[in-house]
Parts: C-alpha cells; structure tokens; sequence
C-alpha cells in the first residue's frame, strides 16, 4: 500500500504548493504538523541537512525541498502535468521558479523584519527582482499563459503571503502603481478557485505574524 506523508507547517507557502500538487493529481496522503521552534526528531531525522519543511514521505524514503518535490510528485504519479511537457518549457519554468526563490521571496521576507538601512538594502534588492517579473508576466494572465503552473505556484508567496506581511509591518512595496502586471496576476491567482481553497486563513496566518 502506498504511504504518502507531508511534514509541514500550516502557515509555509512552500509547504502548500506541495499539498496543491498532491491534490492535483489525486493523491492521498497524511498531513504532519511540525513546530518550527520546537523541532521534532521526525523533521530532524528525515531533513538533516536544512531541517526545514516541507518534507514529503513515500513509502518512508524523504524527500525534502519543494521544487525538488513538486518535481518528483509529477514524475511519480499520473494526472494534470506539474511542470511543462515541452523540454524547453520544462526548462524555463525550473528557471523561473529559481530565480523567484533566490530573488525575491527571501529578500522580501527579510526586507519585511529589517530596519533602517539593511531594510532599505533589501527593499532596493526586492525591487530589482520584482522589475524582472514585471516584464516576464506582461502580456500573460499567469506565468505559464492561460493556465497557472508551477511557476505561479512558486511565487505564491509573492501573491498571498508578502501582502499580508508587508501591511502587518508597515513595508510599501509591492504597489499597484509600480507593478499593476505583478498585481492583476497576484489577484487572479489568489482568486482561483483551486487556490483560494488551499491557502491559509488570512486572520490565522496574522495571528501568527503577531508572534514573531
């Protein structure tokens, strides 16, 4: 009997872009909470090496990382493509999803818990990424075209998560008037259907900011 595991944490973007990808395809598995402040031997034993969610189980074998994950749900199990059929589509969208994560979601998370002049580094750095997708999304309703992909899926963070965080803090950003591209298309990804079922609750997810 197959076992399927996700070791998570109800609040990580990375953590639901990998429970959509399970669903997308159909696959059932169990949901493990994990407490980040508190480590469990679980997380500890399974991701020694970054000791971060999320971390998927199959049949007990970990594999840890979403990318590295989101890749091998959709070479695992059949159903809706993940990722690009086409090579040099595949190709790109492993490209986009890098650079997102190396670029702009971790340097937006910083900028939004820093002051003074680190944050207005980290603003400047945050900016530079976000003019890059700017221009890559004009012309498209998601990244991949008519369709969300997995590189939507990466920036969720950008889409759902930053805004909330960037007013918790007071951090001006990410504005209508500096990215309208990046904003319709972080509005008409959160308001997909599919999305907007599998995000977190906006007042829950405040609660937890409020303890940070």
């Amino acid at each position: 009997m197959v076992e399927v595991k996700v070791i998570g944490s109800w609040s990580s973007p990375f953590v639901r872009k990998v429970e959509m990808a399970l669903k997308m395809k159909g696959v059932e598995y169990e949901y493990i909470e994990e407490d980040l402040r508190n480590k469990s031997a679980l997380l500890l034993q399974h991701n020694p090496i970054h000791e971060k969610v999320p971390v998927l189980l199959h049949n007990g074998k970990p594999i840890a990382e979403s990318m590295v994950i989101l890749e091998y749900i959709d070479e695992v199990w059949e159903g809706p493509p993940i990722l690009p059929q086409d090579p040099y589509d595949r190709a790109m969208a492993r490209f986009w999803a890098k650079f997102i994560d190396d670029k702009c979601t971790f340097t937006m998370w910083k900028a939004c818990w820093s002051t003074g002049e680190e944050r207005e580094k980290l603003k400047e750095e945050a900016t530079e990424g976000l003019k890059i997708l700017e221009n890559e999304i004009e012309g498209k309703k998601f990244f991949g075209g008519d369709k969300i992909g997995v590189v939507d899926h990466t920036a969720n963070f950008i889409a759902y998560w930053f805004p909330i965080t960037a007013d918790f803090v007071g951090l001006e950003l990410m504005t209508d008037d500096k990215f309208p591209n990046l904003c319709r298309w972080a509005n008409d990804y959160i308001n997909d259907n599919f999305v907007k079922e599998n995000l977190p609750d906006k007042d829950g997810y405040i609660a937890i900011l409020k303890t940070i």
